[in-house]
């Protein structure tokens, strides 16, 4: 069903590890860091999660259906990273390579529900 480039697959699996250690890596005695940790670590792995899911969609309205996931997942994941930093639970410098490879997703995520639903519309 879908076009897409199958980098994805590794790349969204990659990012997932990256989120689970970072959140390994978080003050076991930090309240915040762990309520804010839970959080990135549910959004951050389940991008690639909807994306495979995605790709094995019935139609293409259950395609653009699991793209659209995958890009509320990674900006939310977005959000609570930038929370983790902001709140001084991890050092910004720490987290930048992270939080670019989530700008990424974000930007290719963004730019396949775009092409999904004209695509979509286009053949209605």
């Amino acid at each position: 069903m879908n076009d897409e480039p199958q980098d994805l697959n590794p790349r969204t699996q990659t990012f997932a590890l990256r989120i689970i250690r970072m959140y390994s890596k978080l003050s076991k005695n930090d309240a915040v860091a762990q309520v804010l940790g839970r959080q990135v670590l549910r959004s951050g792995t389940s991008v690639g999660a909807n994306y495979r899911e995605a790709q094995r969609g019935r139609s293409k309205a259950e395609f653009t259906s699991k793209i659209g996931d995958c890009l509320k997942e990674i900006e939310e994941t977005g959000y609570w990273l930038e929370l983790l930093t902001e709140s001084g639970c991890v050092k910004p410098k720490r987290m930048a390579n992270l939080l670019d490879e989530t700008s990424q997703l974000t930007a290719i995520f963004t730019t396949i529900d775009k092409n999904s639903k004209s695509a979509k519309s286009a053949a209605l």
